[in-house]
């Protein structure tokens, strides 16, 4: 029996047909990001399932949701908040919001808040350094120019969005 959701085994099923039917495991990183949408996380039991549906070994479907930053391989909070903390960010600032999204939280890097509202994570790269320092939350939505002001209208507007949908923040 399938722990995923008939929409997101039609989500997968999509992305494989994207591909020739030899070459089917292509889809494996759209494949887990469909899973980890609908769990917010990929478990040893998601990463299996997944590896079946492709046919590939586990092992190599485990290989590619532990090498890559967006894959979430323990449970998160409902907001993942990523920071990037490379050189660009750093010089505009980002060693600066990084502490202040720590201090503000009262959690470090690869922690939950005991809520479990806010999990915090330190990115690499994302791409914009002339916005920096720059945020994600929850790998889709892209904020920048993080100064202490914009980190604290953005944790209001998801600690009320959290308390919205019957989540405690």
């Amino acid at each position: 029996m399938s722990i995923l959701s008939a929409k997101t085994r039609t989500e997968i099923d999509r992305n494989i047909a994207k591909f020739p039917p030899e070459q089917k495991q292509s889809a494996v990183m759209a494949s887990l990001i469909a899973a980890q949408d609908e769990y917010g996380w990929v478990s040893p039991e998601i990463i299996a399932e997944v590896a079946a549906i492709l046919e590939m070994p586990r092992i190599a479907v485990e290989e590619v949701a532990t090498f890559y930053n967006m894959y979430n391989t323990k449970k998160i909070g409902q907001f993942k908040l990523v920071i990037c903390t490379n050189l660009p960010c750093q010089l505009m600032r980002g060693e600066d919001a990084a502490q202040y999204l720590k201090k503000k939280l009262g959690i470090g890097f690869n922690e939950t808040t005991p809520c479990g509202t806010f999990t915090l994570k330190e990115g690499e790269c994302m791409g914009a350094c002339g916005d920096s320092p720059v945020m994600l939350v929850n790998d889709k939505r892209m904020c920048s120019f993080m100064s202490h002001d914009k980190i604290d209208a953005l944790l209001e507007e998801l600690t009320a969005q959290a308390k919205s949908s019957g989540v405690r923040a």
